[in-house]
């Protein structure tokens, strides 16, 4: 067992993993909702290259195969693209932050977007455009992402253009304007990570054992989800306020975290 202790989050942290991890040696349902970026893989600043630390495909594909064990991908990313970098099929995926869901039998959703809504998105990409910033954008159902992992020293004059560019849309109906760790985000409004955490709880009724790990700002709706009906875990090489319950280095407190879970669930080949 290896976590790192804090002063925010200090000595409670291993007490309250080792305390959880118990809950699920005796659950009789479990679930654990893991993000994506920062979490499962380093940052990378081509997005599209953003490979799984190395033990993480290994462990992923032994907890699939344990007993009462749901596997659960909550990523700002599309949902394909997802389970197409852990090289992992049959994976229950929320995509685009809890707004489209993959199902493990290959069954995707997306909700009926706000045509509306829509439009207002393909404008904000227009003006993104005349902007300079095309090179930037991802293209995604009910979004567009702008990223500036791998320029940082450029990221504050992006941020502002991105900044210029919402308060030029004729209107903001349906829409927000989301911050994540390397980038800003246009999308329809309404759905966020929480609701993901939400909905897996509803299906696994009330005496699962649910443990959601998570790196960036928008894992917070989902902490908040949670909080008291499973463990939270943050997971970033510095301490950061939040709301989760307790605080991992990655990689190595993730690996650890989940090689306790495997154990605890009597292993897994």
């Amino acid at each position: 067992m290896l976590y790192l202790e804090t002063q925010e989050i200090s000595e409670t942290t291993p007490h309250k993993i080792s305390d959880f991890i118990a809950k699920v040696a005796s659950a009789s349902s479990r679930a654990l909702l893991l993000d994506y970026d920062g979490t499962l893989a380093p940052f990378s600043a081509d997005r599209h290259h953003a490979a799984p630390y190395p033990a993480i495909p290994g462990l992923l594909s032994r907890m699939r195969n344990l007993t009462n064990t749901r596997l659960v991908v909550v990523t700002g990313r599309r949902a394909h693209e997802a389970a197409t970098l852990l090289g992992l099929k049959d994976i229950e995926v929320w995509g685009c932050h809890g707004l489209s869901r993959l199902h493990a039998d290959g069954t995707y959703q997306l909700p009926y977007l706000d045509e509306a809504a829509v439009d207002r998105i393909a404008e904000a990409n227009e003006l993104l455009r005349e902007e300079g910033l095309f090179a930037l954008l991802e293209f995604k159902p009910g979004a567009t992402a702008i990223h500036w992992r791998g320029i940082e020293e450029a990221a504050t004059q992006v941020a502002q253009r991105v900044e210029k560019v919402w308060s030029r849309l004729h209107s903001h109906r349906g829409l927000e304007l989301l911050k994540f760790d390397g980038g800003m985000e246009i999308r329809v409004a309404g759905r966020n990570k929480g609701d993901a955490v939400r909905a897996v709880r509803a299906e696994m009724g009330g005496t699962a054992a649910i443990a959601y790990l998570g790196d960036d700002h928008t894992d917070e709706d989902a902490f908040e989800a949670l909080r008291g009906h499973g463990l939270t875990v943050l997971v970033r090489k510095e301490y950061r306020p939040t709301r989760a319950d307790v605080w991992v280095q990655p990689p190595h407190g993730v690996i650890a975290f989940l090689g306790d879970w495997i154990d605890a669930c009597g292993g897994a080949s």
